[in-house]
């Protein structure tokens, strides 16, 4: 059976239906990238739904991919749905064994297609690396880390280890800011500057479901201060870090509060020096 099936295939390999075959993988490539650059102009003009439409783009290309693949495999070569299931299937055990990285990673990208642990336009934590989703592709994920390095995370490393997705899908992010002061420094005039510089940011976001919250926690030699707020558009996250931190020092500084003193040990006796 199984030779029967690869005679068949060897047979209708024949030259024009290779170029046909070639001709409408070219084709399938082209117009996903084309409907990718539509898409991705199209996110950038709609500032609300900018992740939602990126959401589409990979299910887009694993779709006309495999609507391309289906066609060449049933319509050129000409093979009923029972042959094209049992060459599938002798296929899929050759590729298994010869090319199973490549294939762990389209599955791997479909998987994350589908359960969506993280989505194009998300901000996530993987293989080390922090930074905004920039497409899921076949083999790999692609991310832009915050001084802008393109970030190749293969598919089937991304679902087989822990993903951190700071925004999950919706463009508001929360943004943490931690700013060290001295043990005698005034801590509630601390936190009152911290908040003002925060709820004073033109990068900040502030809703019923999106509160400030200014937190403060004593270790041995310094506080603590720490504001978390949120940004409405994630790719202010870092402008609203700098401006926030920027002004908050500024006005500690005029108010009196300051760093913690930096304390040089003796290790040879313990002595501060």
């Amino acid at each position: 059976m199984a030779e029967h099936f690869t005679d068949m295939l060897i047979s209708a390999l024949n030259y024009p239906t290779l170029a046909r075959s070639i001709v409408i993988l070219v084709a399938a490539y082209v117009v996903a990238r084309i409907i990718t650059l539509v898409l991705i102009r199209t996110s950038e003009r709609s500032y609300r739904h900018r992740i939602s439409v990126r959401m589409v783009i990979p299910l887009l290309k694993f779709s006309i991919y495999g609507l391309a693949v289906y066609y060449i495999a049933g319509s050129l070569l000409e093979f009923s749905t029972a042959e094209l299931i049992a060459i599938s299937g002798l296929i899929g055990a050759a590729v298994g064994f010869g090319m199973k990285d490549l294939v762990a990673e389209v599955v791997g990208g479909l998987v994350i297609v589908l359960d969506k642990p993280y989505q194009v336009g998300d901000k996530v934590s993987m293989g080390g690396y922090y930074g905004e989703v920039k497409d899921i592709g076949i083999r790999a994920t692609r991310l832009i880390t915050p001084d802008d390095t393109l970030i190749c995370v293969p598919n089937q490393m991304a679902l087989n280890q822990p993903v951190a997705n700071a925004t999950a899908g919706v463009q508001e992010m929360m943004v943490v800011i931690d700013l060290f002061i001295d043990s005698r420094s005034d801590a509630p005039k601390a936190m009152e500057i911290l908040r003002e510089a925060v709820v004073t940011s033109r990068y900040v976001y502030i809703s019923d479901e999106h509160q400030v919250s200014i937190l403060l926690k004593d270790f041995p030699f310094y506080r603590r201060v720490r504001a978390k707020a949120y940004v409405q558009e994630l790719r202010r996250e870092f402008d609203f870090e700098s401006d926030v931190t920027f002004r908050a020092w500024e006005a500690f500084t005029a108010g009196g509060v300051e760093p913690p003193k930096v304390t040089m040990v003796d290790l040879r006796d313990g002595r501060n020096v």
